[in-house]
């Protein structure tokens, strides 16, 4: 959409919030502005051995609550206002789940897919010595986002340690079990965003099996989370890539799918089966569901084609991915908006439980992880609707106000220095 900017988005959603509880400016308006924006440029030697420059950032968004915190993408249409909304998103979730974190962002201006392994691993590394000045467990700690997984974060940890001389596994998150990862963090955030659509239905007075889904984006996250409803009985109407998507009003058979997209690295448009529909990801947002949930890029849920919205629910798996003129239509039509900075927070959440083993040289097993996770996201979900109901706002201006709360008293309580 031309013009949109992430960032403004965040700042209306934020300045809403606060004026919802009667706020003074100075008591939010260091959440306005990101405390550190970093920019790089840095050169790769390629496999021709031509050298090509590379744009990368870093944002600190805020450490009011403890350490930055904040995945890195690897994308071609990645830029600054992109990263810096990001950053204050990661803000917000850490403090609506009550995790001790700030928030943090980090990205690459590159297309992946068009380097080698080892081109990927030498950006990788350059790009981490020109953020280590900035990043480490008690300052900022990064994780995998968007193009980026778990041996991009192996990369970083070595790169980190091997410039501190020791090793360091809570420099990062996401990272492989054998150096220090944590069992459940893969599928931490699409887990999370199904513990959500399973409390936010029960407090409607229905179950996952009552009522269809749509999802957008069939990565680790949407991908989890359709795995998840699958096997909670739910049914998946719609699923869609970047490729387009596939329906089917009977529901679709999930397992199949993710064998047909993860064994070959094969996309939707290839993939067919009895009675189903190719759609278009424009399609699956106006897809004949009862729960749509955006779990793939931020901006899909626009003012151009909220009022086309059929669910009576939106959960979002992604970060942003519904403006704020979006959100007046979909209030207007009566649709419960379940906000990104609750529903995918589990992957943070979870970032943190290995943060703490790497720390104290734990190893706690999967179940303990994800009941914790459960706990933790179940409290923060009842907190949220409990501030709905009191203020009488949406969920997503409720989720803020939650995190506004925590974050504006632990300024009052640190002061300004000097």
């Amino acid at each position: 959409m031309s013009g949109y900017s992430s960032y403004e988005n965040v700042v209306t959603t934020i300045t809403n919030a606060a004026k919802t509880l009667n706020l003074s400016e100075n008591e939010y308006i260091s959440l306005i502005y990101p405390e550190r924006e970093l920019k790089v440029s840095f050169p790769v030697k390629m496999d021709d051995s031509t050298l090509r420059i590379f744009e990368g950032y870093r944002v600190q968004h805020s450490s009011f609550r403890g350490p930055c915190k904040g995945g890195i993408r690897f994308h071609p249409d990645s830029d600054i206002d992109e990263v810096k909304a990001l950053a204050a998103w990661m803000t917000f979730k850490c403090a609506v789940a009550g995790i001790p974190y700030g928030g943090a962002k980090g990205a690459v201006k590159v297309d992946p897919s068009a380097l080698s392994h080892d081109e990927l691993e030498r950006l990788t590394r350059r790009y981490t010595a020109m953020i280590a000045p900035i990043i480490g467990p008690e300052r900022d700690i990064p994780a995998p986002d968007i193009n980026t997984n778990g041996e991009v974060m192996g990369w970083i940890m070595d790169t980190y340690s091997m410039l501190k001389g020791y090793t360091v596994t809570g420099v990062v998150t996401g990272k492989p079990l054998d150096i220090g990862g944590s069992l459940g963090r893969p599928e931490a955030t699409g887990r999370g965003v199904m513990i959500t659509a399973r409390e936010c239905l029960r407090k409607s007075g229905v179950s996952l099996k009552d009522v269809t889904f749509a999802v957008q984006g069939m990565g680790n996250v949407g991908g989890t989370l359709a795995k998840l409803l699958y096997e909670h009985g739910a049914t998946i109407t719609a699923v869609s890539d970047v490729s387009g998507g596939v329906y089917k009003a009977e529901g679709l058979n999930i397992p199949e799918i993710l064998g047909f997209i993860n064994g070959k690295k094969r996309l939707l448009r290839d993939y067919d089966a009895s009675c189903i529909a190719h759609i278009t990801n424009a399609e699956l947002i106006a897809a004949d569901a009862d729960v749509l949930i955006p779990a793939a890029i931020e901006n899909q849920v626009t003012a151009e084609n909220a009022a086309s919205v059929k669910a009576k629910w939106i959960i979002e798996g992604a970060n942003g991915p519904t403006t704020v003129a979006a959100d007046e239509i979909l209030e207007s039509k009566g649709v419960v908006v379940v906000p990104d900075i609750l529903a995918n927070s589990g992957g943070v959440i979870v970032s943190y439980f290995e943060w703490v083993q790497n720390i104290q040289s734990l190893m706690w097993d999967e179940d303990e992880i994800n009941r914790s996770l459960d706990n933790i996201l179940c409290k923060a979900i009842n907190d949220v609707y409990r501030c709905r109901g009191e203020l009488g706002v949406s969920l997503r201006t409720a989720a803020y106000a939650v995190a506004l709360n925590k974050l504006v008293n632990a300024k009052k309580a640190r002061g300004i220095f000097p």
